[in-house]
């Protein structure tokens, strides 16, 4: 009897640790993808991705990696607890005329361990103001 009670408490154990290990952060993003749409040369090229943790656990970014040089992007320092909002801001060089589609991989111990989020626009050329000569 002894030895059906003490495996019935590891069953138990066991599974109260499997529950509470289960429990993870959860991204809701407002936006997976900004459009800078058209915009001119030099113009602000930051953006953010604002989400939630909509989970059970805190969510804690451990990565961001951008695909090129020329987009730079920062996350939260912090753990983002459940319930809380945060950012995660991105710069593009509008210095690069012509359109783009760059990508930011997130990386964090949240259910989607690895999140994919991306820009895109174009940047205009300038125009330059000419005068006629008569």
């Amino acid at each position: 009897m002894r030895k059906i009670v003490m495996i019935a408490l590891l069953l138990v154990s066991t599974v109260m640790v499997a529950q509470e290990t289960a429990k993870t952060g959860v991204f809701e993003f407002e936006k997976e993808t900004v459009d800078y749409g058209a915009i001119a040369k030099n113009s602000d090229g930051n953006r953010v991705f604002t989400f939630k943790n909509v989970g059970e656990a805190p969510i804690v970014i451990s990565k961001v990696k951008v695909s090129c040089g020329c987009t730079v992007a920062s996350k939260p320092t912090a753990p983002v607890l459940p319930g809380e909002t945060a950012e995660i801001s991105v710069g593009y060089d509008t210095k690069r005329i012509g359109g783009f589609s760059k990508s930011i991989t997130v990386t964090s111990n949240a259910s989607e361990v690895t999140k994919v989020l991306r820009i895109k626009g174009n940047v205009l050329k300038e125009e330059r103001n000419t005068i006629a000569k008569n």
